[in-house]
């Protein structure tokens, strides 16, 4: 199995870029901050944000489950497809949260882990090169400044219908980055064999088309 870890900060667009290699590539795309959200989700549903202790006694009661339903992914909370409900700016950054407390990340890894054994796979997140595959076959770095990213984002809530102001997206995008790359367990940062890519001012499709060359140059005509 080929495996491509691909790691960066909140709105870098690690997500859609990883996307649309996988599709180019044909491999499954695993996005593993939505598993943090789902999380995240339950735990906010159970009032138990801000109680670390409290969070790690609800996982005992989840199950997390991914399903790839026509190339895409859903998310499935004890059954319930929550792929729409965790793409708030509220849960976004209760996945931060969550993610700093090392009982969470457990419950997750098997999951992230299995899915990587037993097929081709772009994964994305904060740590998958670091931690989660460190054995992967390529890995990448994905950023961009966090006014290109903050203006992405913004734009992305505004076609949603969502009423934020510039000026707040930037403070959510600056907040999540200090709180991804300050924590304890598992901080943000590129393995030391990450290829670095920089999307600031890219299109999309030249951002994908930058990932998949990064991609076929490292694995050499292995698909």
């Amino acid at each position: 199995m080929i495996n491509v870890a691909i790691d960066g900060p909140a709105g870098a667009g690690k997500s859609t870029v990883a996307r649309g290699a996988a599709k180019l590539l044909g491999f499954i795309y695993v996005d593993t901050g939505a598993l943090y959200r789902t999380v995240a989700l339950a735990a906010e549903r159970k009032g138990a944000l801000g109680n670390d202790d409290a969070v790690a006694a609800a996982l005992d009661s989840l199950d997390v489950r991914l399903k790839f339903e026509d190339g895409e992914q859903k998310v499935y909370l004890n059954g319930e497809d929550v792929s729409a409900l965790i793409r708030t700016p509220q849960i976004s950054m209760a996945a931060s949260a969550v993610s700093k407390i090392p009982r969470v990340r457990e419950f997750l890894l098997d999951l992230q882990r299995s899915i990587a054994a037993s097929n081709n796979v772009i994964m994305d997140g904060r740590d998958i090169a670091t931690v989660v595959l460190p054995d992967a076959d390529v890995k990448i770095f994905l950023f961009a400044s966090p006014e290109c990213r903050a203006e992405r984002r913004y734009k992305e809530l505004l076609e949603k219908g969502e009423k934020v102001s510039f000026e707040e997206v930037l403070k959510d995008v600056n907040e999540r980055d200090y709180q991804d790359s300050h924590r304890e367990i598992a901080p943000l940062k590129p393995a030391d064999d990450s290829v670095m890519a920089d999307t600031t001012g890219n299109t999309l499709q030249e951002s994908i088309d930058m990932i998949v060359s990064v991609i076929k140059e490292k694995i050499n005509g292995r698909v």
